[in-house]
């Protein structure tokens, strides 16, 4: 193998990895979630569940199926099981997983609406129901 072949599959595997951090900067809308900026979550009600994303964004996930009443509880812990994307725009986006501490039981939630929240409206939110 020589050189001239080497080259120009260095300068291409170069150019991905330079531009990798860029992607991450530059989302693909303003109603995108980059997964790991994914902060920490609290529900106000049991088809809502409200997540901080990076230092000031709070987004709105609403629940199909009317939710769970186990969102209440501080044993809790919630995982989105897709991961086929750094980023999680649409309600498809999301595989979530509810389940305690104890390991007594797993609830699937199922995303219908994804929401950016205002300043105005994350300033409205109760402050022991903001993330």
């Amino acid at each position: 193998m020589s050189w001239r072949s080497i080259l120009p599959a260095a300068g291409f595997a170069l150019a991905v990895l330079t531009a990798a951090p860029a992607l991450a900067a530059n989302p693909p809308g303003d109603r995108c979630i980059y997964a790991r900026e994914w902060q920490d979550w609290k529900s106000p009600a049991p088809n809502v569940i409200l997540i901080k994303v990076g230092v000031h964004d709070i987004y709105r996930l609403d629940l199909r199926d009317g939710g769970s009443n186990q969102l209440q509880y501080s044993d809790v812990h919630l995982v989105n099981r897709r991961q086929t994307s750094a980023w999680l725009c649409q309600p498809s986006d999301f595989d979530l997983l509810l389940s305690d501490d104890y390991g007594a039981f797993s609830e699937p939630l199922f995303v219908s609406a994804v929401t950016k929240l205002t300043p105005d409206e994350v300033a409205a939110i109760p402050a022991k129901y903001r993330p």
